[in-house]
């Protein structure tokens, strides 16, 4: 296995290992988790799941929910897997080897609520790194991603993607007209967003909206204390829906 390094997420509560090189999880991942409004007893789907990293944050914050995450890369996986059992969810939450786009009839059910960080470079943009750019390059399948993670979500469940802002008119596109709210991650107050969450209520009537979102970063680059107890996994973010 490649060299890899511990890092600390949710203020040292979770320790991942993760490769040294290439796609390395970091404040995504944890926004990601932080969206999905699990509670105890739910069935949560992660897509793409990479070593784990949003799955081990959401159950860090929800005791006894239930997490599967599906990976295509077994080096991911195994240390997803690792990840869980040396944190301590490793009954309740599992990760396995498939392609999202084939799931293994097992998976072929719909859960509470799915999540997502969808690769996100489109034509132009290149990592010379060949995981990281696999970890990235769409290839032209950001619809489906959307499309599978709509598929698996139960009535009245959530999905939630985190993407590029400037993606964010073509994610619109594949989703239902009404139960959808954009929350923007704003990187300082007077900035543009970089990333959006995207989130989905399976058949709600609720009307779609863009919400105020969350500032990460002060005018001095520190973390805001909203960021930072989102960060810290003290608090979740906030999404309505009817």
């Amino acid at each position: 296995m490649s060299e890899t390094t511990h890092d600390k997420f949710l203020g040292g509560r979770l320790v991942l290992e993760q490769p040294a090189k290439g796609f390395r999880a970091g404040l995504d991942a944890v926004m990601l988790a932080a969206a999905v409004s699990a509670r105890p007893g739910s069935e949560v789907l992660e897509l793409g799941a990479g070593v784990g990293t949003a799955s081990l944050c959401l159950a860090a914050r929800i005791d006894n929910c239930g997490v599967t995450g599906v990976e295509i890369d077994r080096m991911l996986v195994e240390l997803a897997i690792r990840n869980a059992h040396a944190n301590g969810v490793g009954e309740r939450v599992t990760f396995v080897e498939d392609d999202i786009f084939a799931l293994r009839p097992a998976l072929r059910h719909q859960f509470d609520h799915v999540m997502c960080n969808p690769p996100f470079h489109g034509g132009g943009m290149t990592s010379p790194d060949p995981a990281r750019e696999r970890a990235m390059r769409d290839r032209m399948r950001l619809r489906d991603w959307i499309e599978i993670g709509l598929k698996r979500t139960a009535a009245r469940g959530t999905f939630s993607a985190i993407v590029r802002a400037d993606r964010l008119k073509e994610v619109i596109s594949y989703l239902p007209e009404a139960g959808v709210s954009v929350f923007p991650l704003w990187p300082k107050p007077v900035e543009p967003a970089k990333r959006v969450i995207v989130q989905v209520r399976r058949n709600s009537r609720a009307q779609s909206v863009i919400l105020p979102g969350l500032v990460l970063h002060d005018d001095h680059g520190k973390y805001t204390a909203e960021a930072d107890a989102v960060l810290r996994g003290e608090r979740a973010l906030t999404f309505h829906h009817a």
